[in-house]
């Protein structure tokens, strides 16, 4: 039998595995890595976060993605050049950071690699109603295999797609397997480029379990900060709370088809971006323009405005989920976590409702994200999957295809 297919077998047979985790989302500021200590599968899984670090991206790779990043048109060859070039990236910040760590590749048994996603479409986004849902992540997995020599799990939303969803999120299986409390009705909430949610029913009835994107989270916030200041992202809410918010804009925005739509959904910049907030064109709606001009006390407006439409459609996601249980809590991770401002708008709506970081129930919410790719990873390599179940409507799978060194 070939070196890596058993390597492959004794690590499926290991009653505890070492698997890293990486991340890098919509707001393509760096490459999240969590190695994790994985034992069990299913229901008894167990797990420790051995090391977390999020690698930030050079400007230049940051701008090369952007060329590709949530566009209807492309070049071709840039989109298959990049393929190459953020597995290669990804390897070599995998490689620098073990190093770093102190940790030798050997000791690692799998990388679960979300890779890059560049363009979202599902069907209610593309509305061609003889195409199916899809979702294109870039990053191949054979090459961080070969280049780091680490048997690397990858592409993991395509099997999601193949079982009929719309490939995001996939939060929810390893929320689902991790998080659940009786007696409580717990959501799940990461504020990342694109917010969502996993809801747990206090019942216990997994066919109310389910996974939805929200809306916008910190995504337009960035870029507008970005654009008209110089930043990065709007640090501690100080721009958003230097401004007004435009109630008029705000309105406009919040009548985009998509908050109407029935959870669960997903979206991405693809419908959501700041040319879409300044009316260049969407949806035949035309927002507002007077906040376009690229003045600060404009821009700031138009900051403060973005991020009440980040809190506000959260709550509105939240208020459309069927309650369970008197108990209700929210978990909050991703960067919009530490937005004060967005935090605070939420407690303001939902003052009668627990709030915790993600830490409180035992991962770095900055982390979890990583983690749960880990957790993919192990249930595939596991096996565990029970033949037939189901989870929030859809088949329960496996997901991620395997890459091997050699």
């Amino acid at each position: 039998m070939k070196k890596h297919i058993e390597q492959l077998a004794a690590i499926a047979r290991k009653p505890s595995r070492t698997i890293l985790g990486l991340m890098s989302g919509t707001s393509l500021d760096g490459l999240d890595l969590a190695l994790c200590q994985i034992s069990g599968a299913g229901f008894e899984t167990k797990i420790a976060i051995s090391h977390f670090e999020t690698v930030p991206f050079s400007e230049q790779f940051q701008k090369e993605i952007r060329q590709v990043f949530a566009q209807k048109t492309v070049d071709f060859q840039k989109l298959v050049l990049l393929n190459v070039v953020v597995a290669e990236t990804h390897a070599a910040l995998i490689n620098e950071t073990l190093h770093r760590w102190g940790v030798s590749p050997d000791a690692v048994d799998v990388v679960a690699s979300h890779g890059q996603t560049v363009f979202h479409a599902p069907r209610q986004f593309h509305g061609l109603a003889q195409y199916p849902n899809a979702t294109l992540q870039i990053g191949d997995g054979d090459h961080l295999a070969r280049r780091t020599g680490i048997i690397t799990l990858s592409d993991f939303r395509q099997k999601h797609l193949a079982a009929g969803g719309e490939g995001a999120p996939l939060a929810l299986y390893g929320d689902y397997l991790l998080f659940s409390k009786p007696g409580e009705d717990r959501f799940l909430l990461n504020i990342g480029g694109i917010a969502n949610f996993t809801f747990l029913p206090g019942n216990g009835d997994s066919s109310l379990v389910f996974a939805t994107d929200t809306g916008p989270g910190n995504t337009l916030l960035d870029t507008a900060a970005q654009r008209y200041f110089g930043q990065p992202y709007d640090v501690d809410a100080k721009l958003a709370s230097s401004g007004t918010v435009d109630e008029n804009l705000l309105s406009q925005m919040k009548a985009h088809p998509y908050f109407s739509l029935k959870p669960p959904v997903t979206t991405g910049p693809e419908q959501f971006s700041l040319e879409w907030a300044l009316g260049i064109t969407t949806h035949g709606l035309q927002v507002a323009d007077s906040l376009a001009a690229q003045k600060n006390a404009n821009a700031a407006d138009l900051i403060a405005t973005l991020t009440r439409l980040t809190a506000d459609t959260i709550v509105d996601g939240i208020r459309k989920v069927p309650l369970t249980s008197d108990h209700k809590a929210i978990f909050l991770s991703g960067g919009g976590a530490h937005n004060p401002l967005v935090i605070a708008y939420l407690k303001e709506q939902l003052h009668d409702w627990e709030f915790h970081p993600m830490a409180a129930l035992g991962v770095d919410g900055d982390a979890k994200e990583a983690v749960l790719f880990a957790i993919l990873a192990n249930e595939t390599l596991a096996g565990t999957v029970e033949e037939g179940a189901k989870l929030g409507g859809l088949p329960l799978i496996s997901m991620g295809k395997i890459s091997l060194p050699g």
